[in-house]
């Protein structure tokens, strides 16, 4: 039996308005430097903020198996609305980079209400078509990622703060969307109480490590590129003096249009397996981390911007792949918290990355800078094919 027609695009579209909450802060970010008198390194900063509290609280709803034991939906709802509370506090005028990490870091937490359960959400509805069904999912993650930053191109003759009320709005409105109409799926298995092993255990099976793996040398880099669109851009734009950018939307391009492949994939693993297709997008993205320093010294400005749109494309593409192979691998009983943890994890690994490029921009030509991204695609493949040569086909 189908689920009703209107689940997916409302676990989508509530994903993308929730998420946008994920990089309001970036958007705004010139604005909050120059309004809260904040230093340049305060982008990693605040960044690794919300990742940090994704990660905690990741751990605390894997730990209480949150998403298994209570209404999903209700879950997100509820993280939905309290993220937005937090999110707003960008736009208090006695703000410092603490105040300002804290609201962060709070979002970010709630945030871990949202995202892994939205997908737990979907995979209640949906066994067949599980990968198609996290495409259009996680390109939502992505559209709502990069909406800030259309928003502050559209508003840049408006206080940066109606980026902030906005966002939050579209939070809200995604968190009731999602209650009041996306009920508990028919394939939910619910847990009775807080299984403190499932951390551990779910890491015993062979292909669900080998997913895993892959997933997080995805990770190291996904972020950090994402975080760092504008610098790249900035560098760019130095080192070729006659080359002016409109930032704000190239951003906007360049990590939304990996919604479009996010979903492209799913359909593309249909036909060639989820891991050979995450596999094969992994491997695309980890080259474009090797020949940036090429693109930025030498290429022309529209290759450049060519090169910057396909990185786009692939870095994110493997996502919703990496996802269905997780779930699919999981025990049913602790599917929400599998994939909880593995994005606690996966979210961990992305602190890393960003505050490692964020101190290496002042040592280093930064033009060099994402060289060292190419370290998580290296390692995620060989972690990603160390299980079962069989592949995954998911219909």
């Amino acid at each position: 039996m189908n689920p009703p027609s209107r689940i997916l695009p409302i676990i989508v579209f509530s994903q993308f308005c929730c998420t946008s909450l994920w990089f309001a802060g970036n958007a705004v970010m010139p604005d909050l430097l120059i309004d809260f008198n904040l230093a340049p390194t305060a982008l990693g900063s605040l960044t690794s903020a919300v990742q940090f509290g994704f990660i905690i609280g990741t751990l605390v709803f894997a730990v209480l198996s949150i998403a298994d034991r209570f209404s999903p939906s209700k879950v997100f709802f509820f993280c939905a609305i309290i993220g937005a509370v937090f999110n707003l506090g960008a736009v208090w005028d006695q703000n410092t980079l603490y105040s300002l990490i804290s609201f962060r870091f709070a979002t970010g937490f709630f945030l871990a209400g949202i995202y892994p359960v939205g997908m737990k959400i979907a995979s209640d509805y949906y066994e067949k078509g599980l990968g198609k069904s996290l495409g259009f999912l996680v390109g939502a993650l992505v559209l709502g990622t990069a909406f800030p930053h259309l928003l502050k191109q559209f508003t840049q003759n408006i206080d940066w703060q109606m980026v902030i009320y906005i966002t939050s709005s579209l939070a809200g409105l995604g968190g009731i969307l999602l209650l009041l109409l996306v009920p508990d799926g028919p394939f939910l298995k619910r847990s009775q109480k807080p299984d403190l092993s499932a951390f551990f255990q779910v890491f015993k099976k062979k292909e669900f490590r080998a997913s895993a793996f892959g997933y997080f040398g995805h990770m190291w880099e996904l972020y950090a590129f994402w975080a760092f669109v504008p610098v790249i851009l900035i560098v760019y734009q130095e080192l070729h003096t006659i080359t002016e950018f409109n930032i704000p939307l190239l951003s906007f391009i360049i990590i939304g249009i990996g919604s479009l492949s996010c979903i492209a994939g799913g359909y593309i693993s249909e036909k060639f397996g989820a891991k050979k297709t995450a596999g094969t997008f992994l491997l695309l993205s980890g080259l474009c981390c090797l020949i940036s320093p090429l693109i930025i010294f030498y290429a022309p400005s529209e290759i450049f911007i060519f090169f910057l749109i396909f990185w786009g494309l692939m870095v994110i593409a493997d996502s919703p792949l990496f996802s269905t192979l997780v779930a699919t691998h999981a025990p049913p009983e602790t599917k929400g918290t599998a994939l909880t943890i593995v994005n606690s994890i996966g979210f961990a690994i992305t602190i890393v990355s960003i505050q490692l490029l964020n101190i290496l921009r002042l040592e280093i030509n930064p033009a060099f800078l994402y060289i060292i991204l190419a370290i998580g695609p290296v390692l995620g493949l060989l972690g990603l094919f160390s299980g079962k040569k069989s592949d995954l086909k998911l219909n």
